[in-house]
């Protein structure tokens, strides 16, 4: 499922992608996290950052907690976080996702994706 974003999250989807070595970037936010709006006009919405997922091929997944969905919740818990936003980044063969700050910055999106 595609949202305007992003792909939708699924614990499934993630586990398939990681298993064919794809980077992916998980943005777990919700319809009522100024924070979450914030990064997402401010930072991951700007044209360079969009070119540099498409140019890594990271598979950019929305995890939409708006309406406390369980499974996200057990992404959140997992990662030691009680909310959004959280930002995790995958990178191929990693055993954990770095887990970005929840204030974010342009340099520090693409100094996660480029290792």
């Amino acid at each position: 499922v595609q949202t305007p974003r992003g792909e939708a999250y699924s614990a499934a989807k993630l586990a398939s992608y990681r298993a064919a070595n794809r980077p992916v970037f998980v943005d777990a936010t919700a319809a009522w996290c100024i924070t979450c709006l914030v990064n997402e006009d401010a930072v991951l919405s700007q044209p360079d950052i969009k070119a540099a997922f498409a140019g890594k091929n990271v598979v950019y997944m929305v995890a939409d907690w708006t309406n406390q969905n369980p499974e996200i919740t057990a992404l959140l818990k997992d990662n030691g976080r009680s909310g959004v936003p959280m930002y995790l980044y995958y990178a191929p063969g990693a055993q954990k996702p770095n887990v970005l700050p929840q204030i974010l910055t342009g340099a520090g999106v693409l100094a996660a994706i480029n290792g």
